[in-house]
């Protein structure tokens, strides 16, 4: 009974001088797995989280974004997911324009230059709301936002 209770008090301890960032709250939301174990790796800026992404693609990226190092965007066999990749780690909006999907090219140049200029030019409007929100951390733009995974991925990066 003492053990329980003193385990129970040292749970509490941590907890309250290690909480989650409030950014990461938003990422316990997300229905798809893969999603909320890369919102929870950035919003905790812990690549532990990336380990537990099952598609390897997510995975590499994840780690690269976390660790802000282009080492792991080679392994990523998605050409557009790699070329995001490396404009993002490497700052460089280069890449971007390698992209098929316009609205994601869009989406791409927006995050490597940290500009809202290309937000506008997306079609989608759940993409450009995101857009807007973690390039300006404008969670407003997030609640306009239809898709419940998205909205919460937003809301959680826009902080």
């Amino acid at each position: 009974m003492r053990q329980e209770a003193a385990r129970i008090a040292i749970t509490c301890i941590v907890v309250a001088l290690f909480p989650r960032p409030a950014a990461a709250s938003d990422c316990g939301l997300i229905q798809d797995s893969d999603r909320r174990h890369m919102c929870y790796a950035i919003a905790d800026s812990s690549s532990s989280q990336c380990g537990l992404i099952s598609d390897s693609d997510l995975r590499h990226y994840c780690y690269a974004r976390v660790d802000k190092s282009s080492s792991q965007c080679g392994l990523i066999s998605a050409s557009d997911l790699r070329h995001q990749c490396y404009a993002e780690t490497g700052s460089s909006s280069g890449q971007c324009g390698l992209i098929s999907d316009s609205d994601r090219r869009h989406l791409c140049y927006a995050r490597a230059d940290s500009s809202s200029s290309q937000c506008g030019l997306i079609s989608d409007s759940d993409l450009r709301h995101f857009c807007y929100g973690v390039v300006d951390k404008s969670s407003g733009q997030c609640g306009l936002i239809s898709a419940p995974d998205l909205r919460r991925q937003c809301t959680s990066e826009s902080k």
